[in-house]
């Protein structure tokens, strides 16, 4: 099984995001955060956390670009877990049980992104309002174009959640 990770070329993410995701960490596309957004809310930061922004699982901030990697189904479970928590604590779900086939709906739409590609290529993603709602597509940027090389990422989830 396939997810990605947030990775940062440089310290731009800091800028334009009010919260960035730590390098590293899963992410999701998180359209849900805009489900109800109008053009009054795209302003700022917002606006780019909007427009280009994956969701970062552990601190809920915003990266630009992830990379695929490999993860562990059970990892990817804890990932679920933690999603739902964010559905609790953040959108009134009444709590994690309820909320768990929802957020393992996003991380298995995550997966479904990913599989088709090796490891370390690059997605980005890009929302729109349109008058159907958030319309949101998703671009590939093969490791090779990217000089992934020098930004391999390693790491796992145990060191932060023991």
């Amino acid at each position: 099984m396939k997810l990605a990770r947030a990775i940062h070329f440089d310290e731009s993410d800091t800028r334009v995001y009010a919260s960035p995701a730590r390098t590293g960490e899963w992410c999701i596309p998180g359209g849900f955060e805009f489900s109800d957004w109008g053009e009054t809310d795209l302003e700022g930061k917002a606006r780019q956390a909007f427009a280009n922004g994956w969701f970062g699982l552990e601190t809920g901030g915003r990266v630009t670009f992830v990379a695929v990697t490999q993860v562990e189904p059970a990892e990817a479970e804890t990932l679920g877990r933690i999603l739902a928590q964010h559905f609790v604590t953040y959108y009134g779900a009444p709590s994690i049980d309820a909320a768990l086939p929802v957020a393992r709906a996003e991380i298995d739409h995550m997966a479904e992104l990913c599989e088709d590609h090796d490891p370390n290529t690059l997605l980005t993603v890009a929302r729109e309002l349109t008058e159907a709602g958030v319309r949101e597509s998703f671009r590939v940027i093969e490791a090779q174009d990217a000089g992934i090389e020098q930004f391999a990422i390693h790491g796992s989830l145990d060191d932060h959640h023991h």
